[in-house]
């Protein structure tokens, strides 16, 4: 899953280390060639070299990566002609030094988990069991949505993004030490209670479900369980012996550590439980051992047509911005990109995949004309980071090589030149909606200056640019152009050109719509007044599992805040009624991904919203937890978690909690910070704060005995 601030408009939860929009409740939840005529006649082969250059600038970037940009260890592996020529690691697996890194500590390679199940469903397509064309249906016929043009969806559309599903269902996904299949498990349940953001086929933009959906195609198909597929066919055979998912026993003491801010401590084990979609377990040399899939050094494993299949521009079926230019996002089936820059600059064909969950992060990089790939995972830090240690490796390598002669200065678009704007382009001035809920008010005023700001983080710097030549506007760095683009259907899109530069790293793009203009959306009286009781009200999650790691940063509260500026919208949600807001945005690549449902409705007197499989319960029912000696409390039948709020004459007494074996119980400082969470701390023993919260959660029946002293 790939991957995750505090926000004026805001709708915090706290799946990461800050609180985030509700549209990143659930990101808690990234082809074979002609040799390009620009490769040079000269080229060594690995068995006469040491690639003793690469070799240093691994150790060298590694470090970067460790004690700059907040990786806290990593390994990285290069191989080429199928040998392992570079295998190196950096950073600290456990603070006290104890358990060392080595080549085979395993690490959670999030997203980069679909390319196991893209191969997956590949082998079942060479065996003539799956036609990537005929409809999902076909597999697995209970899978229904209320959306009738789900029966359109074709396994393809999984594998390329475009099948129309909102995004992310992730209850109960992120789990300490629980490997509690119930995300995977309910996936159909929750499909059928969604409607379809798109025609199926439409465009493509980031679906982690559809990949979830495509594990259950497998397992409906071949009788077996995904872990034993992949083992038997995959793993096995590539001699992956470090690849492993939450299903497998693996001895804990096997994994990278995770750490949080939060907690001065090693975290528990992180168990990522849509495994297809981002829970696979590897290490740096396993993914590169599995990239030979796709360099032609296995053939037994996919045909290859397959291989070349996956390959292929799957982004251009549906719309996506004419101005194409190389990025790290271009679909093929699986793939993030099948186009990645800067490799493109070389006329090399690259192609790439990367993820993150909560605390993992990984990228693998491959180039198939020439049998090369170098994959990095790590604990702390960012896949974009990986990837571009990765891509620092794999250029290094070619020059060793003799493949490139030297490396190409960094792109620009250059200092804009202004010239006179039409001032047509002024109608498309508005407030645009892009990726997890940010809202952008785009201002253009007659002298062809555009200005950006950024209406959900208030704080940003305003973003300008200036019209060129070219039609488009340009900031004063030349790293981003950006345009106006009207598509057929009838969408306004602000097309961005990126370039980024992270010192010490080499230079990356991206080439996207980055946003649509949000229509005006005019509000009934009665609608309006509904919405505004419900302004500054916070919402408690309730029925996420105990074991959960989305307890341990802060709370995991919605505040409702709307933003002037933008009446009619809950972040980019249209609301469509008085107890109902939907994300329409119609984005490809990843501005658009994640869209989702909201629906209010009451309980008992109670108000109460769903997300995304996330129910959400209004802050009238906290009560004050009992001040005296000794209380109980109990989770009911219904399951959901009991929050409390810690009254003044409760405030800096000790808490003990006599605990249930299934059962957890975290407290929260009056700004939302974690003070305890027992599943990390072990401690049932916590000082309460002032004006704090607490909640308890756990299965039905589970018993939480309280006692308070000074």
């Amino acid at each position: 899953m790939r991957m995750r601030k505090a926000m004026k408009m805001r709708i915090g939860t706290t799946t990461g280390r800050k609180r985030t929009s509700i549209i990143s409740i659930i990101l808690m939840l990234t082809m074979l060639a002609p040799m390009s005529p620009m490769a040079t006649t000269t080229i060594n082969n690995s068995s006469s070299l040491t690639f003793e250059a690469t070799k240093e600038i691994g150790i060298e970037k590694a470090k970067l990566l460790t004690e700059t940009y907040g990786t806290t260890s990593l390994q990285y592996a290069l191989i080429d002609n199928g040998e392992i020529v570079i295998s190196g690691h950096a950073g600290k697996n456990d603070l006290k030094d104890n358990r060392p890194l080595t080549s085979n500590t395993m690490y959670g390679i999030g997203s980069t988990s679909k390319m196991v199940l893209t191969a997956a469903v590949m082998k079942l397509v060479d065996e003539g069991k799956v036609d990537l064309d005929l409809p999902v249906v076909n597999y697995i016929p209970d899978f229904k949505m209320k959306d009738n043009r789900y029966k359109q969806i074709t396994p393809r559309m999984l594998l390329n993004h475009s099948s129309g599903l909102l995004g992310t269902s992730s209850l109960n996904t992120f789990l300490y030490d629980d490997n509690d299949t119930y995300a995977h498990d309910t996936l159909l349940e929750q499909l059928a209670t969604q409607n379809l953001k798109a025609y199926p086929g439409a465009f493509s933009v980031y679906c982690n479900d559809g990949f979830t959906l495509a594990e259950i195609l497998i397992e409906r198909v071949s009788g077996m369980r995904f872990t034993a597929f992949i083992n038997k066919y995959l793993t096995v055979p590539l001699e992956m012996h470090h690849t492993k998912t939450p299903q497998d026993l693996v001895d804990s003491s096997k994994f990278a550590g995770i750490y949080s801010p939060a907690y001065k401590g090693q975290l528990p084990q992180e168990n990522t439980n849509i495994i297809a979609t981002g829970g696979i377990y590897s290490t740096a040399e396993d993914l590169v051992k599995f990239s030979q899939i796709f360099t032609g050094q296995v053939d037994d494993i996919l045909s290859s047509k397959s291989v070349e299949a996956m390959a292929q521009d799957e982004y251009k079926r549906g719309m996506w911005p004419e101005e194409i230019d190389p990025s790290f996002v271009a679909y093929g089936l699986g793939w993030d990109s099948i186009r990645l820059f800067p490799f493109s600059e070389y006329g090399i064909k690259a192609l790439t995949k990367g993820g993150d969950t909560l605390s993992y992060h990984s990228s693998l990089v491959v180039l198939p004309e020439y049998n090369m790939s170098a994959a990095v995972v790590s604990s702390g830090g960012q896949s974009i980071l990986d990837q571009l240690l990765a891509n620092e490796l794999l250029l290094s390598a070619l020059q060793e090589k003799g493949i490139i002669h030297e490396l190409k200065p960094k792109k620009s678009h250059g200092v804009p030149m202004k010239v006179e704007m039409p001032q047509d382009l002024s109608q498309h001035a508005g407030i645009y909606g892009g990726i997890s809920g940010s809202l952008m008010k785009v201002e253009v005023n007659p002298l062809g200056e555009l200005s950006v700001s950024t209406l959900t983080v208030p704080n940003n710097p305003v973003q300008t640019y200036t019209y060129t030549a070219d039609g488009s506007f340009v900031n004063n760095e030349g790293t981003e152009k950006i345009k106006f683009i009207e598509e057929k259907n009838g969408h306004t899109y602000l097309w961005s050109s990126l370039y980024i530069n992270v010192p010490g790293l080499p230079q990356t793009a991206v080439s996207e719509y980055k946003a649509e203009k949000l229509e005006a959306n005019v509000l009934a009286k009665d609608v309006a007044a509904v919405w505004a009781k419900r302004e500054g009200k916070k919402y408690y999650l309730m029925n996420e599992k105990y074991s959960s790691m989305l307890y341990t940063n802060s709370a995991p509260t919605v505040t409702i805040d709307t933003v002037k500026d933008v009446p009619g919208y809950l972040l980019t949600n249209k609301i469509i009624g008085a107890n109902r807001a939907v994300n329409q945005l119609q984005i490809p690549s990843m501005a658009g991904r994640d869209t989702m449902e909201i629906d209010f409705f009451k309980n008992n007197g109670v108000e109460y919203f769903t997300v995304a499989g996330g129910l959400y319960g209004h802050e009238e029912l906290v009560k004050p937890l009992y001040s005296g000696k000794q209380s109980m409390t109990t989770i009911q039948v219904d399951g959901l978690a009991k929050w409390f709020s810690v009254p003044s004459n409760a405030k800096e007494k000790v808490m003990t909690v006599k605990m249930p074996l299934k059962g957890s119980f975290a407290v929260y400082d009056q700004a939302g910070n974690c003070m305890n969470y027992t599943v990390v701390s072990g401690m049932n023993e916590v000082l309460l704060p002032e004006n704090g919260s607490v909640v308890f959660a756990g299965e039905v029946g589970s018993k939480f005995e309280i006692s308070l002293k000074k």
